[in-house]
Order: C-alpha cells, then structure tokens, then sequence
C-alpha cells in the first residue's frame, strides 16, 4: 500500500521499538536512546547496520557517518545502507546540498575533490570545487578557475577570475578585460558588452548599470538599448510566466513587456502581474488594491481587500474580494458568480462555493453547480494563505449534519472521515492535522494516516513544531511541508 514517508516513519518506530528520525526511499536512519547508537532501517523493519558514530541519510541507500570519537577531530565517510565505506574515513566535510544523486564533493585539509557514489574519484582534490549547474563544475587551481564535466575532463584552456553558475546553458562573468560577457558552458563567448550587465536572468534581455551614475537600464543580446539608464532600480519578474522586467524611477514604476518589446511608464511604485497583461496595486495608506493595466489604467479601483489570480480547467481568472463582496472574473473582466456567492475554495479544476446555506462544486466552464450533500459548514483559509507557493486550496475542513467534523478533496471525495468533534487544519503548507475525540486531541495527516493517537488533553502550534500534552508532560511532531502549488492531491 502507499503511504507517506511520513507515516512509515511512525510504523517502523513502533515496529523497531527505536526512534526513526528520518526516512525516504526505502531506507531511514534510527536512534536508540538506551545504547547511544545510531542504525539504518530499511522498509520492512529490518536493521541492517549499527553503529556507535553518527549517520545521516543522503538519499535511497548512501548515508554520511561521522565518528563521535572525542579524542580526536571527527571522522567522516560515505557508507551503504550495510556500512561498506565507500571512501576513507578520514577528517573530512561532505558537499551535498545540490542533491546530486551521482556527484559528491569531499573537503579536507583545505581542499576538496568529487567522487561518485560508488567511491570512485572523478576529480582530484584542488583548491576549491563549485558545482556550476548543468553538468559543469568549476574547479580553483593556483587561484584560477578552469570549467570541469561531470566527467572530470577539463573542457576549456580558458581561465576565469572566480567560479560561476549556469543557468539554461548560460553564466553572466566578468571577463579579463573586465567586461560583461555571457559564456556558453563550455567556457565560449556568447555575448561580449561594452555596458555593465547587472543581471541576465531575463535573458536575451538585460538591465544595465552604469558604473558613474548608478542607474539602471535595460538592452538585448545585441546591445541594443530598450531603456536608457535613468533607473533608480530595476527587477525581472522571478515567478509566473516571467513576461516582465520592472524599472522604478522616483517611485514609480515602468514595465517592460517582453511580448512587444515596448516600455510601458505607470504611476504605481509596484505592481503584481495577475493575467492578460493586468497587475494588482496596493495603496498602502488605505490599505487597498486595485487593478491597472500595462497603461497604467485603472481597471478596477483601489478599493478591494484582497485580489488574486487563479487558473481554474486551463483558465485564467482574477478574485476580488472586499468585506462580504465576492467576484470571479474571466478574461473579459466579467463576473461569473451570482450575487450573494462566495467562494469557498479554490482547486485546479473547480471551486466550492456557498449560496445561501448550501455548499456546492461549481464549474467555471458552464457555470454548474452541484451540491455537497450532508455538508453545513466548511472552515475557510485565511486569504494570506494564497501565494506564488499556495496556489490553492488545502483539502476542505466540512462539518455535516451529524455534527462531526470531517474533510473532502476538490471532488468532493471524503479522505479524512466524518467522526471526529473538531480538525483544525493549520495556515501555511503543514500537513500535520489534528483532530479532537470525546475532549481528547490527536494528529492525523491529509491522507487519514494516524500520526499521533487521540490521547492527548492540550495542542500548541510553535512555528515548526506541533506540541501535545498528556499527564504535563509534552510530546513534540515536527511539521513537515505540504506540497499544494497545483498539483492534484
């Protein structure tokens, strides 16, 4: 059966009588309190290797062990999930944070050098080793930088003042000449400039700064200037589809389009692109937003609590709310919901809404409507919760017409049963909920998987961590992230 790591965490915890404190792929690492020593746990429950020094999991069945001998400096090596060592345990770093699944860099005494995972070294120790993204490293020598493969063969005779990363095939340096130039990944001159490139990442278009002034301004691949540098600032969009580059003078804002490569000047210090070249602008002294387009036209005024973008069945729609006012509108800036609606829920294919007493699934594509039958109450996010990570709604916290507290998928589909008192669901993306029984709390997950047993008399929610006490005395869950950034559950 598929479960989540999460939960197989808990069920070799009691089946091992251990402490598993971690667990993916097949394999988790344990702790056991009465011995002091650390184990590798596979799947079934079975210990496959022991050890006095500590293990921390890499990835499927590669582990780092690091000696706890006091009387020396710590010790390190890669080890399989049987303790082979790969590598020499030896006073040493390890370099994985880019989570390479074939590469790992060693650091010691100073210098470091990338083996593979079977202990096999691809590129001797140096000064320095950077991982540069896209099968590339760069590789410090007699304070040079020179391009490696993933390989271990050096590509390029050409040297670079410090290490950089690719992006796309491409890395804005400065050359020798002290120049702005974008090299391909094998050390190759792209483009050469005679301006200075503050940033590439809306590359082939580029903002410029010039070294007197200060100011920014923006030109193409070629050189060609689209915005003059008169900029006290200057952004490109970094999330959503990418389409704009922002420039800001005397706090106000000029949009580039990359669509039709013109400059469109605004009267708004930042705006928040929506769809259909439209954008959110928020008048902090009323505490408002409205909507502007590319012209800086007001398209909806300044007078909404909240707006948003949402694609719902492959299309684009804007949400405004303000105090007990509730629109949905399309492309054609028409309000698609009947008066007196409010949106419950936003989902990638449908939204819950509530009319009158009732909840139903509506479709924005015809317009239907279908009732949620049995539900009388659902417990709504707040709107703060949607954001470029939260582009949805959590599954729905609903109460029926027995009372008792349940929660149902975009599909109205029941994954959590209908036979507690109280959920309480918490903001942000944890995955951790809990649930109240006959005055007694416990915590379950949006997969009805039971991670703590209805026991406990008191809840606290501490940032990352969720706190039960029983008998004054406290039990600690970690939270772990829940992924809802579109996809379906």
């Amino acid at each position: 059966m598929a479960q989540t790591n999460q939960y197989t965490k808990i069920l070799l915890s009691k089946k091992t009588g251990k402490e598993v404190y971690s667990y993916s792929e097949g394999y988790g690492t344990v702790y056991d309190s009465k011995n002091k020593k650390e184990s590798i746990v596979d799947s079934l429950g079975n210990i496959t290797f022991e050890s006095p020094h500590s293990i921390s999991h890499i990835f499927k069945n590669r582990f780092v062990l690091t000696s706890r001998d006091s009387s020396s400096r710590p010790r390190s090596t890669i080890i399989d999930e049987k303790g082979n060592s790969l590598l020499p345990l030896e006073d040493q770093s390890f370099n994985t944070p880019w989570l390479s699944r074939i590469w790992i860099i060693s650091s010691k005494e100073g210098k470091e050098a990338v083996y593979d995972y079977s202990g096999k070294e691809i590129i001797p120790y140096s000064d320095r080793i950077q991982f540069a993204g896209e099968d590339r490293f760069f590789v410090l020598k007699d304070k040079k930088w020179v391009l490696y493969n993933l390989n271990g063969k050096q590509i390029s005779n050409r040297e670079f003042k410090e290490g950089y990363h690719f992006e796309n095939g491409k890395s804005l340096i400065i050359n020798e000449e002290n120049q702005s130039e974008i090299i391909g990944k094998d050390g190759q001159t792209l483009h050469k400039f005679s301006k200075q490139i503050y940033n590439s990442d809306s590359y082939p278009y580029l903002i410029t700064k010039n070294k007197t002034t200060g100011k920014y301004g923006l030109v193409d691949a070629e050189e060609n200037i689209l915005a003059d540098e008169i900029f006290d600032d200057a952004s490109p969009e970094y999330f959503g589809t990418k389409e704009y580059i922002y420039l800001r003078k005397k706090g106000k804002a000029t949009v580039f389009n990359k669509k039709d490569k013109k400059l469109y000047p605004n009267n708004f210090k930042y705006l928040t692109p929506l769809s259909n070249d439209l954008f959110s602008v928020y008048n902090d002294k009323l505490n408002k937003t409205g909507v502007v387009n590319l012209k800086g036209e007001v398209i909806v005024p300044q007078e909404y609590d909240f707006i948003q973008s949402f694609s719902i069945s492959g299309k684009d729609f804007i949400y405004l709310k303000k105090g007990q006012e509730e629109k949905f509108l399309d492309k054609d800036l028409k309000n698609i919901l009947e008066e007196n609606t409010r949106v419950i829920a936003f989902y990638p294919d449908q939204l819950i809404i509530k009319k009158g007493e009732n909840y139903y699934q509506f479709s924005v594509l015809d317009g239907s409507a279908s009732v949620l039958k049995g539900i009388i109450s659902i417990k709504e996010q707040e709107v703060n919760f949607f954001n470029i990570f939260n582009l949805y709604s959590k599954p729905a916290v609903c109460r029926n017409s027995d009372n008792l507290y349940g929660i149902i998928d975009e599909k109205g589909k029941e994954i959590v049963p209908f036979i507690y008192d109280d959920i309480i669901a918490f903001e942000n993306s944890e995955n951790e909920i809990v649930v109240k029984k006959q005055d007694k709390y416990g915590v379950v997950n949006f997969q009805n998987e039971p991670l703590k047993d209805i026991i406990y008399d008191k809840y606290y929610w501490q940032k990352e961590v969720l706190k039960l006490d029983k008998d004054k005395k406290t039990e600690i869950l970690y939270f772990t992230r829940f992924k809802n950034s579109g996809s379906r559950l």
